[in-house]
């Protein structure tokens, strides 16, 4: 599934109060514990992030303590007593076996110990795979087998969305979408590179002024740069989205062109200027960067609850009110 649908899955759980344990695996980098922790914030409920690989079996089963002549085990404060949130026991094989059979009365039995996890609250974990290099432990089949198991790959419209929502710098909208394949690309030979963990790493460096190459690898960032020069070559966007010049040609060189449409999306701040840059391209573009800019449009302004002003645009405009009547059939209503 990709992280989307990851985000989606997690959420009917909780919306359905489905407490079963899951176990949500995936490479490296690309946002399983991020996305446990968004549905948590979305939904108000409390997280508490537990790396087992971090810790010894008396951290998690707690030390015994004598009381009228037997030992009672006082379990560690991080373990939740009350209130409705999610335990995440996160990269869960990285533990040796020793801590993942603890852990397996934790996820069986909800308890370990004298200590019971509340009912209200949800048992995730997250991992890695072997084929992910990653140094992990065989999980043991009885372990395994208390989960619910998803299996979650790197996905551009996922990492879109989320980059979208969060401003990130246009050039790394622009090229990913023109290098799809550099999102997310294991180097077994570098300390650094691309996935969206270090692409997100990467933005701040570029908010900064800084070089990126020291999140996403030299490989990535000579490509990012050398695609980043391309912007010389682009047309007065502003011109465009404040409808100030005649509509400039649309480039024939692809990569300029991703440039281009994504560029007019992140800089639409309001519908009108949206509405103008969806005229410029619907005027000097093919239909496919027409349907590009638009969709990636529409979630921009449906996080900004913006949908309103444009049902009113789209009564203004035919050409728009025909183009998203045949998106939607397009897309199956």
């Amino acid at each position: 599934m990709t992280p989307l649908d990851l985000n989606d899955f997690l959420e009917r759980l909780v919306n359905n109060e489905v407490r079963l344990s899951t176990m949500i695996w995936g490479p490296a980098g690309i946002g399983k514990s991020s996305i446990v922790a968004q549905v948590a914030r979305k939904h108000a409920l409390e997280f508490v992030d537990v790396r087992l690989s971090q810790l010894a079996p008396s951290d998690l089963r707690g030390l015994p303590v004598p009381a009228d002549g037997v030992s009672r085990w006082y379990p560690p404060e991080f373990l939740p007593r009350d209130g409705r949130g999610i335990l995440f026991l996160d990269e869960l094989n990285l533990a040796p076996p020793t801590m993942q059979g603890i852990a397996q009365q934790l996820i069986l039995d909800r308890k370990i110990g004298s200590y019971k996890v509340p009912a209200a609250w949800f048992i995730w974990a997250a991992g890695n795979r072997k084929e992910d290099r990653a140094s992990v432990f065989e999980m043991p089949a009885p372990l395994a087998n208390r989960f619910l198991h998803l299996h979650v790959a790197p996905d551009w419209d996922s990492f879109k969305a989320f980059a979208l929502a969060n401003n990130f710098n246009e050039r790394i909208l622009a090229f990913l979408s023109f290098r799809p394949t550099l999102l997310h690309r294991l180097d077994p030979q570098a300390p650094a590179w691309p996935s969206p963990r270090s692409w997100s790493m990467a933005n701040r460096l570029m908010q900064a002024k800084l070089p990126v190459e020291a999140a996403i690898g030299e490989g990535a960032a000579a490509e990012l740069a050398a695609f980043s020069a391309l912007y010389d070559s682009l047309p007065d966007l502003e011109a465009i989205l404040d409808g100030r010049a005649a509509l400039p040609p649309f480039p024939s060189e692809p990569s300029v062109r991703y440039a281009l449409t994504i560029g007019l999306t992140v800089r639409a701040e309001t519908v009108e200027r949206g509405l103008r840059g969806f005229n410029y391209l619907a005027e000097r573009a093919g239909p496919e960067w027409v349907q590009l800019f638009a969709s990636d449009l529409m979630r921009l302004l449906r996080d900004r609850g913006q949908l309103g002003t444009l049902a009113q645009l789209v009564r203004r405009d035919k050409r728009l009110g025909q183009f998203l009547k045949d998106y939607q059939e397009l897309m199956g209503g």
